[in-house]
């Protein structure tokens, strides 16, 4: 098998372009959001965070009917479901129909999201190449991200809000030939393996795949939830020219540095992704790897917090960023090793489930870390987030060696 599988490509290409009216909304909405009918902010942070509470429940019923659905019949309806949902930002107005626009694309994330897993973890047989594999879905996905948050920052004064979300609605059906002609049409199995009285039989809840499910948890509570959510405050406490950095002869506000420096980001992941991933698949295993990310992440976190030159601060953020995209790939890995076998599907949705709920709070946890701690104190927990998933993985680590 190839490392590059055509339909590993193929769902995350689809997987992309269904990200890019989402991610043109992040942008979009907190400036535009009185030309779509809406009365006050609070309504925009609703609507941009209803999809994630959405796919709590949801994630459950996703993952029966990929056990007795095809997958190929589960990514067209997410496709479908988000390019609706895109189209919606187009056509209509007001909170009400805006909200259930946004509670269907939680619906077709969810759906995408174990879909594509799925997907690798059938391309990957064996699991030799399971991380570059991931690495790679994850790397071109980030390349969906990127685009919609360009397409809704350049062209949104240009073309008109409504005018993009048409345009990147009629981009995201490009997805449907795309999932039809490589999403394999086989249903995963999710029935228990038969018992044989000659193995012993592992515990369901054994650390092994326990240890997976809270790495997913931490990864999103700190990357996705407390990071992502402080990192306009934390640069804003940072930068040196009141409040403004100037770079090239451009001033950047803490917003538009933060969406830079997350651009970059969603840049390099195609490119480090995978690479992050065929390391993990190397002989010496994706622990190793895995607990060097951990550890880079804790030290970088907790020098966020301390008063350092602003150049030497900057660098320690990208090292965060760094150590971001291979966690991120790492984690998802980590869990698709746990996953493989007969009960894939269960895990993959626990698991999908886990990292929306470690999403879902983030954002809470940080603005009260930082109404309590300041920014500092957002640094100091994800430092020590990161260092007690690490301590843990470690200790099952050593056990494991002594059975």
């Amino acid at each position: 098998m190839k490392a590059q599988g055509p339909s590993v490509r193929a769902i995350a290409w689809v997987t992309a372009v269904c990200l890019l009216g989402d991610s043109m909304l992040y942008i979009v909405l907190p400036v535009y959001w009185q030309h779509y009918g809406l009365d006050a902010l609070w309504q925009v942070g609703v609507l941009l965070s209803v999809n994630r509470f959405v796919r709590l429940p949801l994630g459950p019923l996703i993952g029966w009917l990929y056990s007795r659905l095809p997958k190929r019949t589960g990514v067209l309806a997410a496709v479908a479901l988000a390019c609706a949902t895109t189209l919606a930002f187009g056509f209509f107005s007001g909170f009400a129909p805006l909200l259930a626009a946004r509670a269907l694309w939680g619906a077709a994330w969810s759906m995408l999201r174990i879909g594509g897993y799925l997907t690798v973890l059938e391309a990957s047989g064996s699991g030799e190449q399971r991380g570059q594999l991931l690495g790679r879905y994850n790397g071109i996905m980030g390349v969906g991200s990127l685009v919609g948050m360009l397409a809704g920052g350049l062209l949104a004064d240009l073309l008109g809000v409504r005018a993009v979300a048409l345009l990147l609605g009629a981009v995201t059906l490009a997805g449907l030939p795309f999932a039809w002609r490589f999403v394999p049409p086989t249903v995963t199995s999710s029935a228990p393996p038969r018992s044989d009285a000659s193995v012993p039989r592992q515990p369901r809840l054994a650390a092994a795949a326990l240890l997976p499910l809270l790495s997913g948890f931490t990864t999103a509570l700190v990357f996705f939830g407390l990071l992502m959510s402080a990192l306009s405050p934390l640069i804003a406490a940072r930068l040196p020219d009141r409040g403004t950095l100037t770079l090239a002869g451009f001033t950047l506000g803490a917003a538009s540095a933060a969406g830079a420096l997350q651009a970059l980001r969603w840049g390099w992941s195609p490119f480090l992704s995978p690479w992050f991933g065929r390391q993990a698949d190397g002989p010496r295993g994706r622990l190793p790897l895995y607990l060097a990310a951990l550890g880079l992440a804790a030290a970088a976190f907790a020098l966020l917090a301390l008063p350092l030159p602003f150049g030497l601060w900057l660098a320690v953020l990208l090292a965060v960023m760094l150590a971001n995209t291979a966690i991120t790939t790492l984690s998802d890995t980590l869990a698709a090793d746990a996953a493989a076998g007969s009960r894939a599907v269960a895990y993959m949705t626990t698991y999908t489930i886990v990292v929306d709920i470690g999403a879902a709070l983030g954002p809470l946890a940080s603005f009260v870390l930082l109404g309590a701690f300041g920014p500092g104190g957002v640094g100091f927990a994800c430092a020590a987030l990161m260092a007690l998933t690490a301590a843990a993985w470690l200790i099952f680590h050593r056990r494991r060696r002594m059975l």
